[in-house]
């Protein structure tokens, strides 16, 4: 475990304002297929402009899965697609659509939400994580789900409005990591809090492990809260599958019972690792981290 990790990326949805309301305006008469069908061409000059998110995610296939050159070219054009259907999903669930969801593991769900302790879920920027908000709720507890602060106003704005209709409320990422004292008061009151255990946000405290074959760091905070508080964790992913369809598993990541604390956390990132490696080899195309996530 270490500090001072860089990673340097924005982690804000593209676009202008005007851009991002007229595409939940024309959700509301226009079939995705063909929003779909423009986006595979806008994606060739996004790769072609945009090198820096090109070549971390060539990286991904060509060295950590070992792809061919060209097979590696292939699925960074998919992975590129990919991701803009799920930003256009986003908007088409703020206009209203809804998809066909599969839910894989519920239960694991389901007996943290009925319980009388708050619970974490360990969530990553792979697939569509934003709709488990929408399709796992609970009425017994409210749902507190750590945010990047410097999202657009269209997004933030549509989020709290869509969220508010599931007891959700966020709780957004601030630079004097006031948001450590919100998750602590949200897990004492037995509410549940989601929080990203791929990408650091806020403190450089790091945990190195090695992921698809290299070391990489991922956030120390999840892991050592649920440590700290002997909480009860679950991992959630949310895939996309087909135009209409999404699968969401549930992936218990239990705290461990014996060694120190430090050993704890350790074991801890290490098995929510591995499912994110199962996940992502089940799912390659579907890798949303545009950095040297490697470096």
């Amino acid at each position: 475990m270490a500090e001072n990790a860089n990673i340097k990326w924005s982690g804000k949805t593209g676009g202008q304002k005007w851009m991002q309301t007229s595409l939940i305006f024309m959700f509301k008469c226009i079939n995705i297929r063909i929003l779909y069908g423009i986006m595979s061409i806008i994606i060739i000059f996004y790769m072609i402009f945009s090198r820096e998110s090109y070549k971390a995610i060539y990286y991904l296939f060509r060295e950590r899965f070992g792809y061919s050159p060209f097979k590696s070219f292939c699925n960074v054009y998919l992975n590129h697609y990919k991701f803009g259907q799920i930003i256009l999903d986003r908007f088409a669930f703020y206009a209203g659509k809804r998809f066909d969801i599969t839910i894989d593991g519920n239960e694991h769900f389901l007996n943290l939400r009925d319980g009388d302790d708050g619970f974490i879920i360990l969530s990553s920027h792979v697939g569509n994580y934003e709709l488990a908000g929408y399709h796992l709720t609970s009425e017994k507890k409210s749902f507190h789900a750590l945010a990047f602060g410097g999202e657009t106003e269209t997004v933030m704005k549509n989020r709290s409005k869509m969220f508010c209709r599931n007891n959700i409320k966020m709780i957004v990422v601030k630079g004097d990591m006031s948001h450590l004292f919100e998750i602590n008061n949200a897990l004492s009151e037995g509410n549940i809090v989601s929080m990203p255990a791929d990408r650091i946000l806020g403190s450089t405290k790091f945990i190195d492990i090695k992921f698809l074959g290299k070391n990489a760091k991922f956030p120390m905070g999840p892991f050592a809260t649920a440590v700290q508080r002997e909480i009860p964790t679950i991992s959630i992913f949310v895939m996309k599958e087909s135009v209409k369809k999404y699968s969401i598993y549930v992936k218990k990541i239990d705290v461990p019972s014996v060694g120190n604390r430090s050993e704890k956390v350790q074991s801890m990132a290490s098995s929510f690792t591995s499912e994110l490696e199962k996940i992502l080899k089940q799912y390659p195309t579907q890798w949303f981290n545009y950095y040297n996530f490697w470096e």
